[in-house]
């Protein structure tokens, strides 16, 4: 898909929207099912990233590409070095290329995993040959990225001693964790974690097992956002639990300081704007929910007001360098923005420009977050079909509600 013109919405956004499950929950237990064939899963996600993970699972070529899909990169590279026999070349596309993966590699090695770079040292492709693992224990920076983590934790039960693993350093990012071990547990698979210590026995099979995925939480941000922006707006969107596995859920709570409220109906969520006025300064420590991170900055530009968003250190490594195109597109609409490594400050603007056409460095979260500014001006967006890489139904979706 080419660049998107979106000329500026004169109406007020309502409707329902069914959202597809959740693209972190899908690939953890695609992962899962892998090693117990009788998980059934539910709801879903009908992203890139978990057709990508359903496709190299299937695979029997010798080198899989899964292209943007870091989670896919992470899981797989864990999967691939336990799975015996198998001799796989694990690659992806340029980005990927300059993502690191080093932490990991690391510590699987660690564990006696066969794992070897085929270019830059630290970075894929890899070649893993799968064999059985029997160490039992490793060491990793509690402030690395949760996909790692995860990653480890994912082959844990199926390793001949189980795991332990101890986490060197305060743990960052806890939610995304804790969804893993959560999972693990709807699964029969026990978990410990006790101070800086997450000890996983091994459990060589399980009982039939069905698990239906929560809806996106990333994905209903840029329904918040939305909502926000629409002055008397009512979005129902499905299927989301109170009780989420996701940190991104933290979007209720946030979104209340910027206008708009959460009903939980069952299995959805009704979210209206309140047209609250005279908001104040939105001051967040977004570490365990980064992904909002680009929603919540573009909504606070939209409603003039100053934000300054910290615990964002993880961007950089993203589909691109998330706070350095943030910067440089807000900037192109007139705002006003200073980065560090791990915070935004955004300076509150009473203008928007108009007709600019906002560049997405290959990332569906810039896309998305970008397009409800369409609520105050005409808008452009470059490669808009970048959004299958999580939401591939989102430009229908958009126009369904604005139109």
């Amino acid at each position: 898909m080419e660049s998107l013109k979106i000329s500026k919405i004169n109406k007020t956004v309502n409707g329902n929207i069914q959202i597809t499950g959740s693209k972190s929950e899908t690939n953890r237990l695609l992962i899962l099912q892998q090693f117990y064939p009788n998980l059934t899963i539910e709801n879903i996600s009908n992203s890139d990233d978990s057709e990508l993970m359903q496709k190299a699972l299937k695979s029997n070529s010798a080198e899989i590409n899964i292209g943007h899909a870091g989670t896919a990169m992470r899981f797989l590279t864990a999967y691939f070095s336990v799975k015996e026999g198998a001799e796989i070349v694990l690659t992806g596309s340029p980005r990927m290329k300059d993502r690191p993966v080093k932490i990991l590699v690391e510590a699987l090695t660690s564990l006696g995993a066969n794992i070897h770079y085929l270019e830059k040292e630290g970075f894929p492709p890899l070649k893993i040959s799968g064999k059985k693992l029997t160490k039992d224990f490793v060491e990793i920076e509690g402030n690395v990225s949760s996909q790692y983590i995860s990653a480890l934790l994912l082959i844990a039960p199926t390793l001949q001693n189980g795991l332990k693993l101890k986490f060197k350093g305060e743990v960052t990012s806890v939610p995304y964790i804790k969804m893993t071990l959560q999972l693990l547990a709807e699964l029969g698979i026990d978990s410990i974690w006790e101070g800086n210590l997450i000890t996983i026995q091994p459990k060589p099979t399980i009982e039939p097992t069905t698990v239906t995925v929560e809806s996106d939480w990333s994905s209903a941000s840029y329904f918040y956002s939305l909502c926000a922006l629409s002055p008397n707006s009512e979005i129902t969107l499905s299927s989301y639990k109170k009780n989420s596995l996701q940190g991104d859920s933290a979007l209720a709570v946030i979104y209340e300081n910027l206008g708009v409220s959460t009903e939980f109906n069952e299995n959805a969520i009704i979210i209206k704007n309140k047209q609250t006025l005279n908001l104040k300064p939105l001051t967040l420590n977004l570490i365990n929910a980064p992904d909002i991170a680009q929603t919540i900055a573009v909504t606070c530009f939209g409603l003039g007001i100053e934000c300054y968003l910290t615990g964002l250190h993880t961007l950089k490594i993203k589909e691109t360098d998330r706070l350095v195109a943030l910067k440089t597109e807000l900037e192109k609409l007139g705002g006003e923005v200073q980065i560090t490594n791990e915070t935004l400050h955004l300076k509150p603007s009473a203008n928007i420009n108009e007709n600019i056409s906002i560049t997405t460095y290959d990332d569906h979260r810039m896309a998305m977050a970008f397009a409800p500014l369409a609520l105050k001006v005409a808008i452009e967006i470059e490669d808009a079909g970048v959004v299958s890489k999580s939401y591939p139904t989102f430009w229908e979706d958009f126009a369904k509600i604005s139109r």
